[in-house]
């Protein structure tokens, strides 16, 4: 079957939580189907990008959407129409034009679009199609608001509208709907949401194997610095639990690993805690740390950081919001934390219990290796592609 794959962003580094999902959707649907890929970029794509992705895909289209066509769009839509802002970026007339001309020229089976940003340029034609909502991005907007400074309340609230409106305006214009949890599925507002199949993530289990090394640092974040629900949640770990943290314990060192760490992410550091930024090998810096923490207060999806520690052995600690999503038992497989003095306590319970320390690890890398495959996940989203009628 040929399948023509349309993403919002090259798949390539994986530096970010959509970028991870179809670069393995790509390579696992590869073994069996041609695979098209037109990917939207607002950067330049480096070469070797491209190349790597060469080695699943039999043609690879990217279409550069100039920022000022973006700027100009977004004013557009925020003053004059009711159009999600999220869809607004990455549309424009010439891309559409490009993309018509690929519908013609390669006569995909099939259309495989990653999150409704980009559905709008496909949602109208007779091919069928396959929607991954990967998220409920108008919940995880909503959650933004509470939070955010009064001067952007409104925008975020009126995007969290548009966004909720057009997750279910867009529905029906595709033949199959997929999301990462059932937990997201929930919050996709529309009669027949129980039609939406959960695709979970995977774990790439070659680059997050287990490996001996010296460690380093007693806690480890890992994930993109400029989001926003990673941003929050490591100003919330290192001003609200790392001081209670080091009153007990205050030789206790945190590692915040991850890409284009924000001026708020920055500001964090000190003698204590240590801000990478983008760094090539994310398992190297799992395997230097002892203790995986998330302690996510915002946000959507499936936590990826947790999948990639738990296949590394790590203890970890995270939020109730996460483990929803991620399914684990509580003091099983993982540790849970409603507040900073259950964080705190579980931080130092596992530095000072072993037995504790061995029972989360290996439970946790039980769980995952059983419930969390790229094999798994997209051997769903196959079934549902190639029995579409």
């Amino acid at each position: 079957m040929r399948i023509l794959v349309l993403l919002s962003r090259f798949p390539y580094p994986l530096v970010k939580g959509d970028k991870l999902r179809a670069f393995h959707h790509i390579k696992e649907l590869a073994k069996k189907h041609e695979i098209i890929l037109v990917a939207l970029s607002d950067t330049k794509v480096e070469q070797k990008s491209i190349t790597i992705l060469s080695t699943y895909c039999s043609a690879i289209k990217v279409i550069r959407l100039p920022k000022w066509k973006i700027y100009c769009n977004l004013l557009l839509h925020l003053l004059f129409t009711n159009k999600s802002l999220q869809v607004a970026y990455f549309y424009n007339k010439r891309a559409q034009k490009k993309i018509n001309e690929y519908l013609i020229k390669y006569q995909p089976d099939h259309i495989y679009c990653q999150l409704i940003r980009v559905t709008e340029y496909v949602r109208k034609t007779n091919i069928k199609k396959t929607l991954d909502y990967m998220d409920a991005l108008a919940r995880g907007m909503e959650r933004r608001v509470e939070d955010a400074p009064f001067y952007i309340k409104w925008f975020l609230k009126t995007e969290a509208t548009r966004l909720k409106r057009y997750e279910h305006f867009i529905f029906n214009d595709f033949d199959n709907k997929i999301i990462i949890s059932e937990q997201d599925r929930a919050l996709i507002v529309h009669i027949n949401n129980d039609e939406i199949k959960i695709v979970p993530n995977g774990v790439d289990y070659e680059t997050y194997r287990i490996k001996e090394s010296k460690k380093e640092f007693d806690l480890i974040f890992t994930g993109n610095m400029a989001y926003p629900p990673n941003v929050d949640s490591v100003v919330y770990l290192v001003n609200t639990i790392m001081p209670l943290v080091w009153e007990e314990k205050p030789a206790i060192n945190l590692i915040i690993v991850g890409d284009q760490p924000s001026s708020k992410v920055l500001k964090l550091k000190s003698n204590k805690v240590i801000v990478t930024g983008w760094i090539e090998d994310m398992s190297a810096y799992y395997s230097k740390s002892n203790i995986f923490i998330a302690p996510m207060q915002i946000g959507t999806g499936l936590q990826n950081k947790l999948l990639e520690a738990m296949a590394m052995k790590l203890p970890c600690i995270t939020s109730p919001l996460a483990n929803n999503a991620l399914g684990a038992i509580p003091n099983e497989h993982i540790l849970i934390g409603s507040n900073e003095k259950e964080y705190t306590h579980h931080i130092i319970n596992l530095i000072e219990n072993k037995n504790l320390y061995i029972k989360i690890a290996e439970n946790g890398y039980q769980f995952v290796t059983k419930n969390y495959t790229w094999e798994g996940s997209t051997a769903i989203l196959e079934n549902l592609i190639i029995s579409t009628p």
